[in-house]
């Protein structure tokens, strides 16, 4: 028997948050989507369909995605249940995340974990940009 979703070609946008999510994720990490998908058992194209919200990611996979991505599973939750401006991916320019200097400065920055030294280099960089504009 046909799902809703097959029968009105429709895509849940829950599903297409989550996809975002799992590829920002994804690149932060400095992954490709064909070794996320080794690590999973499953194929590059695959991972392209979760991240476009073509394909409804289980918990499960969830789970097994976020352990490979090194991260845990309540985070991608928490940022799709979440309604504050900076958890909502739709703001987001996907293009971003295309560019191999900003996919190295997000990789630079997950490493730090002291938040005042977070703060601070948004500070930083908030005034730089501000400075040029």
């Amino acid at each position: 028997m046909p799902t809703a979703k097959q029968i009105t070609g429709l895509i849940d946008p829950i599903d297409t948050r989550l996809g975002k999510l799992v590829r920002m994720a994804r690149i932060a990490r400095g992954m490709s989507q064909e070794r996320l998908g080794k690590l999973n058992g499953l194929t590059f194209q695959q991972i392209q369909k979760y991240e476009r919200g073509h394909n409804r990611i289980s918990v499960s996979r969830l789970i097994h995605i976020a352990e490979s991505l090194e991260m845990p599973a309540a985070w991608f939750l928490e940022k799709l249940c979440s309604k504050t401006p900076e958890a909502q991916t739709s703001d987001i320019d996907p293009i971003l995340f295309d560019q191999r200097e900003l996919q190295d400065l997000l990789r630079v920055y997950a490493r730090i974990t002291d938040g005042d030294e977070r703060r601070f280099l948004r500070h930083i960089m908030t005034l730089v940009a501000a400075a040029k504009h």
